[in-house]
């Protein structure tokens, strides 16, 4: 489709779609694949790819008028596939870089980072994506692309977007021959708990990022005045 013809009225219902499906579908294998671990290399790149694509379908069902399903409750999708084993394949591949920090809501002031993880995040959205896809599956495309939509606003577009901004910085460390040093050989299987796991994380980004956002002067200075005023005292 092209772009003229994104948001043009007469466009079919069907073939919109079907694009939003196939996009979900493409996600949806390629994270299972990541996750077995044939190529660890290429994990981050490629995870990096897969959550950019999807967020582009994302941001067009957002940017699609509301989708109003056929019934007026929802029909049952049947069980829930387990994503156990999923969760804690990404979370050995990723132990390095799995955990980081967010900020919830950019629009609430005042807000602290949160910890989170990678490995969470991909299997909380695929289970949002699994869900509508088994709809979609049962013939059921209306309920399929309502439930994609009011997800993508209510949980895995967030989530989604979160992980991307953790992949493209791992990323751009990487590149720009930045390490997160103090994560290398970090093991949760280690006598090192989540908080500390979490905290060391933060850490270590707070350090990097300090630099170019000019708090290193800064904390340097409260630190001297620190000393000063204790050796006056």
């Amino acid at each position: 489709m092209s772009d003229a013809t994104l948001h043009a009225t007469t466009q079919d219902p069907d073939d919109f779609a079907v694009q939003i499906a196939d996009q979900v579908e493409s996600f949806l294998v390629a994270v299972t694949e990541v996750a077995k671990g044939d190529e660890p290399e290429s994990a981050i790149p490629f995870l990096l790819l897969e959550v950019s694509q999807l967020l582009l379908a994302g941001g067009r069902l957002g940017a699609h008028e509301d989708l109003v399903p056929e019934d007026r409750y929802e029909p049952d999708p049947g069980p829930e596939p387990d994503v156990d084993d999923l969760r804690e394949n990404l979370a050995r591949l990723l132990e390095p870089v799995d955990v980081y920090s967010e900020v919830f809501d950019p629009y609430e002031p005042r807000k602290a980072p949160v910890p989170a993880r990678i490995s969470d995040d991909l299997t909380d959205v695929i289970t949002d994506l699994r869900h509508g896809m088994a709809h979609y599956r049962a013939g059921r495309t209306t309920e399929a692309m309502w439930w994609w939509q009011f997800s993508y606003f209510s949980n895995w577009g967030a989530t989604a977007s979160a992980t991307l901004r953790a992949l493209q910085s791992v990323l751009a460390h990487v590149r720009l021959n930045q390490p997160l040093e103090e994560l290398d050989g970090l093991d949760t299987d280690q006598a090192m708990g989540d908080d500390t796991l979490e905290f060391e994380a933060g850490k270590v980004m707070a350090e990097e990022i300090a630099g170019p956002l000019g708090l290193g002067k800064t904390q340097a200075k409260a630190k001297s005045k620190a000393k000063a005023e204790s050796k006056s005292k």
